[in-house]
Formats: structure tokens, sequence, C-alpha cells
């Protein structure tokens, strides 16, 4: 049976062929993937659905949790403190919170993609940048651009995407990790110092990268070999 990945879904509007508000994933996550040989199950991030989190999270064998808005910064025990905070979506950081909580309970595999990284250190109680033009002299120096990474030898991102130096990554965030929880580990950063990636301590294979991987997966063979790694171990999964 093809690996099934949980990928939360987002609510959206103006879809073509339904009545109504509606809800999605990005393409290019579903793509990468199939391309590994897994298949995505999108949920709905509604109310009803927290009550199922850990029957969904069982049900299958492993969770992908991808890009969007801002995290509410009350969530990590913050005020708001940027006016660029933009796309707060209680709905999103509720339900998306819960998965990865009962995702690292159920040590299932984990791939958390630049919002996904957020929300991986948030629900294990680490904190933000609400805006990296606090921190770095060019705010826009991590929206929508290439950059190289430098990955820790050994880490499961290394070993997964097959190089300890990436040399384009597509970035597309404002905002990035601040204080990182206890139980994550980086095993990347950018050559500005900002944190690209984490690994859970103790978990089997918990991976949250800063970057967006799907956006070149189909042209750049390091970029597609993460979704690759990631599927195997979530094929690994199924025989435990």
């Amino acid at each position: 049976m093809a690996p099934r990945i949980l990928l939360p879904g987002k609510l959206t509007s103006g879809a073509t062929g339904v009545r109504g508000d509606s809800y999605s994933n990005g393409l290019r996550y579903a793509e990468a993937i199939a391309r590994a040989g897994g298949v995505v199950m999108t949920v709905p991030p509604l109310t009803e659905s927290l009550s199922h989190v850990a029957s969904l999270v069982a049900a299958v064998d492993g969770v992908l949790i991808q890009g969007g808005g801002d995290i509410d910064p009350a969530r990590y025990g913050d005020a708001q403190r940027s006016d660029t905070v933009y796309g707060i979506v209680a709905a999103h950081d509720e339900f998306e919170l819960a998965v990865v909580r009962e995702t690292v309970r159920q040590d299932k595999p984990l791939l958390a993609i630049c919002r996904g990284i957020q929300i991986l250190n948030v629900a294990l109680g680490g904190t933000l940048h609400q805006d990296l033009g606090g921190v770095l002299s060019d705010r826009e120096s991590h929206w929508n651009t290439y950059h190289s990474i430098t990955l820790t030898t050994g880490s499961r991102l290394a070993l997964a995407m097959g190089t300890t130096s990436p040399q384009r990554c597509h970035s597309y965030h404002h905002q990035a990790l601040r204080d990182v929880s206890p139980n994550l580990a980086i095993v990347a950063r950018a050559p500005d110092d900002v944190i690209e990636a984490v690994e859970h301590r103790h978990a089997r294979w918990i991976v949250g990268v800063q970057w967006h991987p799907e956006d070149d997966a189909a042209e750049t063979s390091d970029q597609q070999k993460l979704f690759d790694g990631f599927v195997a171990q979530c094929q690994h999964n199924q025989l435990i």
C-alpha cells in the first residue's frame, strides 16, 4: 500500500467547481509526495476535526505540515509586535498545533515546511521572530529568493537530501525561529545564520525546514530527495 500522508488543509474561497467556501492544499506538496510513492490525505481544519486528531494521526503513515500565513503570536506567549504579521487563521493554528503534538506523541514521521517548522517549534514550546527586519539588516533577504544552506553532517535532513550544502533553496518567509524548543536540534542555517532546519532530538524522524523544497523538487534532485526520504520513513512506519 502506498504510504498515506496526512496534510491538514487550509480554508479557502473562490475555488472553481464547488459551491461556497472550500478547503485545499498546495498542489506542489502533493506532487512531490506522489513522485516519492506516497499519497496525500487532506483533512479540513474544522472544530469537529480536533476531536478526531488522535485517530486521524493513527490512521496514516506520516504527516506533512505545509506553508501558509503567520501563527498568532499569542500561541507562543507574545503580543503582536510587527505590522507585517499577516494571514492569521485561528482554525489553522489550532488544528495544526494539535496534529503536530499528536504526531510527536505517536512518533510518526513528520515533515514540516516553512510555516510548518514554525508550527513544530511553537507546538513544542518555542518562539518566533515576528519579522526578520528586527534581526537582519535586510528584511527582504528571505522573501522570494534563493540561497545556499549548510546542513549538519549526519543529520536526518542531510542523509535524506544526500548533501550538506544545497545551493538553491527557495525562501519565502519573513519570520523565523527565535527560541528553539529544547526537544529540537538545529541542523541547518542560512549564510546569515537564520535557522533553516530542525530535527526532534528523540523521535525517529521529525524534520522541519524553513525553505520550500516543493517549489523545485520536480527539477532539483536534492530537493526531491527530501520528500523521497520522508516517504521512505513513512513506508518503514507501515512495517512497525
